[in-house]
């Protein structure tokens, strides 16, 4: 089932907006500094919104010493991912990114085994926000769209909620992650739209809790679409 995004989302895509706008008289304001202004000529920024379709895994956790079958089911979401990138040339290129998402992880089952529950389903709702630094390709554009290719890694961050994350931890597994996608200017040369599809790889999170940790890697896709401002 898709959750619902927060509208800390849509507020980040409005404020991309925003940010064109101040970014086109700031352009022109530093048009009497070649050094400064073809340095942020290599620069863009990014906010687009991203589908986060999460895989389902399944492994043996230990249930006070009892080896147990635990299916992971996390929910799909929307969510928001920011980029800023620095291009020297097509083949030169680097990206900072950060995503976010709210999702509940689902586990099948859930609890221990003096847990009258232990044969139900239960989980725990969760903040997740993506940290990663990449290497990022634009190869010749084709009738005016550019496309791009970009592989990375970092790590994501779990926060349960206060509301549904069952007390838990916070935890954080490395991740790594690649991307394909194209963009196109419109309105000016320094504004346009960016679509792009994405896969990120991590460790399933288990909270550092024994009867949840089946010890599996798993994957999101990530299809997107956003705004990018270019300096």
């Amino acid at each position: 089932m898709l959750n619902v995004p927060r509208t800390s989302c849509v507020r980040t895509l409005l404020l991309c907006l925003l940010a064109a706008v101040a970014a086109s008289n700031l352009k022109a304001q530093e048009s009497q500094h070649p050094g400064l202004d073809r340095q942020l000529s290599r620069i863009d920024f990014s906010v687009s919104a991203v589908g986060v379709l999460n895989r389902d895994s399944s492994g043996t956790a230990i249930v006070e010493t009892v080896p147990t079958t635990v299916d992971l089911h996390p929910g799909n979401t929307v969510g928001a991912l920011v980029t800023v990138r620095y291009t020297k040339s097509p083949f030169i290129g680097a990206e900072l990114n950060y995503g976010y998402a709210r999702y509940t992880d689902t586990f099948t089952p859930f609890g221990t085994l003096s847990t009258p529950a232990l044969t139900s389903t239960g989980g725990a709702q969760q903040d997740a926000s993506e940290y990663t630094v990449g290497y990022v390709a634009h190869p010749r554009q084709i009738f005016g769209v550019k496309p791009f290719a970009a592989a990375g890694a970092g790590t994501i961050v779990f926060r349960p909620t206060a509301g549904g994350g069952e007390g838990f931890i916070n935890q954080a597994r490395a991740d790594y992650y690649y991307a394909i996608g194209a963009e196109q200017s419109f309105l000016s040369p320094h504004f346009g739209v960016r679509v792009q599809i994405r896969q990120v790889f991590f460790k399933a999170p288990d909270f550092e809790t024994n009867f949840l940790t089946i010890n599996q890697r798993t994957s999101t896709i990530e299809p997107g679409i956003g705004f990018y401002l270019h300096f």
